[in-house]
């Protein structure tokens, strides 16, 4: 199975880097320094019901492309059961951030950000919360550079509808997944 999900991941981003280089977009690296991509999500960023402290994991990327006035992140869980909850919807972050620290929902992102509602009903970070016995769940961030300054979009909106304020706006996007089950 690991070894499955490794082909999968090395599939995906050579499928990624290809469409950037043919659509000209230079490609921006999403990190975190508390788990690598397709490693396990540490317990401390699940939610208190799945044993964890609902901390907002530390993510850090590269330099977006030229002509970035703005980026947004999504974390959505797309399993078979979860049917992309969402846990994160940040929009407007200013172009020359490079970070958000650990916990840094609610309260510590950069000025001009905005925190939308998550599938749980709250503004901010909801950290996972699998079922138990629906195997390992896929957390997956998502990173956009976007050519436009600000997201027209109230605080409580559905995934489609980021989905459709940011189509058009993609300078670069970036992944990174991390892997939770109880």
């Amino acid at each position: 199975m690991e070894h499955a999900r490794f082909i999968a991941a090395v599939l995906g981003l050579c499928a990624v880097l290809l469409v950037h280089a043919a659509e000209g977009r230079r490609a921006m690296e999403l990190s975190s320094p508390a788990f690598t991509d397709g490693a396990t999500l540490p317990i401390r960023f699940a939610r208190a019901p799945a044993g964890g402290r609902n901390l907002s994991p530390p993510l850090a990327w590269s330099a977006p492309p030229e002509g970035t006035r703005s980026l947004a992140l999504a974390v959505v869980d797309p399993h078979p059961v979860a049917r992309n909850w969402v846990h994160w919807l940040v929009v407007d972050i200013p172009p020359e951030t490079r970070a958000l620290a650990e916990g840094a929902s609610p309260g510590g992102l950069p000025p001009g950000a905005r925190e939308l509602v998550n599938s749980f009903g709250q503004p901010g970070y909801g950290g996972p919360q699998p079922p138990p016995g629906t195997g390992p769940h896929p957390y997956v961030f998502t990173l956009y550079a976007l050519k436009v300054r600000h997201l027209d979009l109230p605080d409580r909106c559905r995934l489609a509808d980021f989905q459709a304020a940011i189509r058009g706006a993609v300078l670069a996007e970036s992944r990174l997944t991390g892997y939770l089950g109880r």
